[in-house]
């Protein structure tokens, strides 16, 4: 398998080795389970098991809670209080003698009861806030906002399938090349031997097969590893335990991938993460109009009614002793001067702003390019691929006409290994290209905002 699999590999593995020590923990005690999955049917799965699809969408749950904390601040509050006070020592007051005759005096007085309870409720309701009305305008923008990281998530999860997906389709198609050609040097090695036996052939040429036979079979332990690995990294991306088997329905033709075509019209807003970048600027203009507000003065309602009790003995239902308390009141806070705070405020929600275009700007510019790169990309791959493709299958030719000349002891033993290698070179060459035109059309459909 060539090093771009396992390049992709070692980063999908890394990306996910915590979320695969999640899965075996979940999944402990559960018996494993087959799966046989064509690409749409493994993008589904991951979309409903990925860890990381379920922590997006968990953002946007807490973020409905906090859109419900923010709503909160608009209805009434209403609180209860309970209170008892025992005055072991009743406080002492002083008066001045004049009161009784005794000028140039103080007289100390106790005034009050040992015992005094209170209970009662209290309610307050914003009447106006421009903070608060600007934060419930805002709720809708902080739902999208999370709902399209969700997404972003997703399309960046859907890319990375596709690429394993199908480079394991490529991964099998090499076993069934690499099993042929152990097949043909088994049959080689055979009439070696005994054209060695007969006399028409040196002890070199037996070695020479057998040497060429050990590196196939080496060649084919190790692309299975290397498979074995990548079904790994696939079950691990799309969260699937990974004692449970899987088997990849789909097929791969070089015609499948010959005749794909790329268009040449694109919007921007079809990418998500064009998409996210422009709910962000709403969020940021809302900023904006919310330290705005600040300037305005708010206004609040309270209300509250108690029932106050005055005793010198502990005895909360003794009659004629509670006395009612009621009042309603209007609080208004006109902002004078706060050292320029809020003024700084606008303009650090200004900048951030500024920045969040700034970004959309990049992203535009980003998008173009990716869009020209993968055309480019992929014109190139299809030509490489045509190209490998006559290669590969000239080699084989050679190879097979190399192995009659010597077979019929009119080619040397260094034709047919050179003959073999060649073959084993071009076939290589072929499924690194036709994996490149897969992965360039893969990356063009992202670019896009069509995968």
């Amino acid at each position: 398998m060539n090093k771009t699999l396992s390049r992709l590999l070692s980063i999908t593995l890394l990306l996910v080795a915590l979320d695969l020590r999640a899965q075996q923990s979940s999944s402990a005690g559960q018996p494993p389970q087959a799966h046989d999955f064509s690409i749409a049917q493994a993008i589904d799965y991951a979309s409903k098991n990925s860890v990381l699809v379920k922590n997006a969408l968990l953002d946007y749950q807490i973020q409905v809670q906090s859109n419900r904390a923010t709503t909160s601040q608009a209805l009434p509050q209403i609180t209860g209080n309970l209170g008892l006070t025992d005055y072991i020592q009743i406080p002492t007051t002083l008066i001045p003698g004049e009161f009784v005759n005794q000028p140039g005096t103080f007289i100390p007085l106790k005034f009050g009861t040992q015992y005094n309870a209170t209970g009662g409720v209290t309610l307050t309701q914003i009447l106006f806030d421009g903070q608060v009305f600007v934060g419930l305008q805002a709720r809708q923008a902080s739902l999208d906002f999370y709902r399209k990281k969700q997404e972003v998530t997703e399309q960046v999860l859907r890319a990375n399938i596709y690429k394993i997906y199908y480079q394991l389709l490529i991964g099998k198609w090499q076993i069934d090349q690499i099993d042929a050609n152990i097949t043909s040097q088994q049959a080689l090695l055979r009439n070696s031997t005994e054209m060695f036996k007969n006399g028409f052939a040196e002890q070199l040429d037996v070695d020479k097969a057998t040497v060429q036979l050990a590196n196939l079979e080496s060649e084919k332990i190790q692309t299975v590893y290397s498979l074995s690995n990548g079904y790994l990294g696939l079950k691990v991306l799309m969260g699937m335990p990974v004692k449970d088997s899987l088997h990849l329905t789909d097929t791969l033709t070089y015609e499948t991938v010959r005749d794909a075509v790329l268009g040449d019209d694109y919007k921007y807003a079809d990418r998500r993460d064009y998409q996210l970048l422009q709910i962000n600027r709403q969020l940021n203009e809302y900023d904006i109009k919310r330290y705005k507000k600040e300037y305005i003065p708010t206004a609040k309602l309270n209300a509250n009614y108690a029932q106050n009790q005055y005793s010198n003995k502990f005895d909360l239902g003794q009659k004629n002793s509670w006395f009612p308390s009621t009042y309603v009141g209007l609080a208004i806070s006109i902002p004078i001067f706060d050292g320029f705070n809020k003024d700084a405020n606008i303009k650090q929600a200004k900048l951030r702003l500024q920045q969040t275009l700034n970004n959309v700007d990049s992203l535009k510019n980003r998008i173009d390019n990716d869009v020209k790169e993968t055309q480019i990309r992929f014109t190139a791959a299809l030509a490489t691929l045509d190209y490998q493709k006559k290669n590969m299958d000239l080699s084989e030719r050679v190879y097979t006409q190399t192995r009659k000349k010597y077979e019929q002891g009119l080619g040397s033993n260094l034709e047919i290994t050179t003959a073999l290698s060649d073959q084993r070179t071009a076939q290589a060459n072929y499924f690194n290209a036709l994996y490149s035109a897969i992965a360039a059309r893969v990356d063009y459909l992202n670019a896009i905002g069509k995968l």
